[in-house]
């Protein structure tokens, strides 16, 4: 009897898909939570997708979707730590600082001197590491975005980075009694 390869699209197969993936995910958040919803979402989302007869290796397309949707999930972090800030710098205080406003005054006098930091970079260079910090773009991407080549983008933002850490340091040592 010839040996039968097993069926990728059988619900013994969606099981160990399902638990490969949701492995994968809970290795890449910080919340268990979040990669069994994430993990649900692939299956949905595999449900919903009219072509499925015409995919040819379901695993590897459940992982595609699976980061994708872990990318959505680090945007919306990234714009809930924006958020987050942008309410420290509108000096809008969050629950924990109503009773002690020393964290956020601390917190508003370094992000005042990280603005200063950053200003003091050269346009290419700021925009460089804000693209790459901020917007979560590929250095690929940026290189696109900014007309320059990978390399380039490399250098700015090593560049950038480096500026900043000294400079913060310098402040720091300036802050320490000797």
């Amino acid at each position: 009897m010839p040996h039968l390869k097993p069926d990728p699209l059988s619900a013994d197969s969606f099981r160990g898909f399902y638990a490969d993936i949701l492995h994968y995910l809970r290795k890449r958040t910080d919340n268990a939570s979040d990669a069994a919803d994430m993990t649900q979402d692939v299956f949905t989302q595999w449900l919903d997708y009219r072509d499925r007869a015409k995919v040819e290796q379901p695993r590897a397309f459940l992982f595609q979707m699976a980061r994708n949707l872990l990318r959505d999930h680090w945007r919306r972090q990234k714009v809930r730590h924006v958020v987050h800030t942008e309410s420290a710098v509108n000096n809008e205080p969050t629950a924990d600082e109503k009773n002690d406003p020393l964290p956020a005054a601390q917190r508003l006098q370094h992000l005042e001197r990280l603005k200063e930091v950053l200003a003091e970079l050269s346009p290419r260079r700021k925009e460089a590491l804000m693209l790459h910090r901020f917007e979560g773009l590929s250095q690929a991407q940026i290189a696109e975005r900014m007309g320059i080549s990978i390399s380039m983008v490399e250098k700015h933002i090593a560049f950038a980075l480096l500026h900043c850490k000294q400079r913060l340091q310098q402040e720091r040592s300036k802050e320490q009694p000797e």
